[in-house]
């Protein structure tokens, strides 16, 4: 699955890493109409939160072993459920209009779902390896 023996993967060939990048992209053309006052609060907080998903998966690519790219993973799931979060409060608070809420919204859901299941292939390969 992720040669990790013979070299360490690159994260750009990674879905889940193309995805997340661009799912930073489109976050950070919808923060910019965030209101000023918000620009070291939600605007910040969203896109470190965007920025980190994708940072994180090609930090666990460039580790050594499945254990540590499955923790960098999860870390980057982390990310991931706490930017959900982050739309919401920011729909909530009138700063995201409700269809580009959904838009950012089903992009942060299909990147968790794709890093659930890198994270479930990279710990089935460690009990295996």
């Amino acid at each position: 699955m992720l040669e990790r023996e013979a070299g360490l993967k690159d994260f750009r060939d990674l879905k889940v890493w193309e995805k997340s990048h661009h799912l930073a992209l489109l976050l950070y053309k919808h923060t910019q109409s965030f209101p000023k006052q918000e620009l070291f609060g939600i605007t910040s907080q969203m896109r470190r939160a965007a920025v980190s998903i994708p940072t994180n998966i090609a930090e666990g690519c460039g580790r050594s072993g499945n254990a540590e790219l499955a923790r960098f993973l999860s870390i980057a799931m982390g990310s991931a459920s706490e930017l959900e979060y982050l739309l919401l409060i920011s729909l909530d608070l009138g700063y995201l209009d409700r269809i580009d809420y959904k838009d950012l919204d089903v992009a942060a859901t299909e990147v968790k779902r794709m890093l659930a299941s890198l994270i479930s292939k990279v710990n089935a390969d460690r009990r295996t390896a």
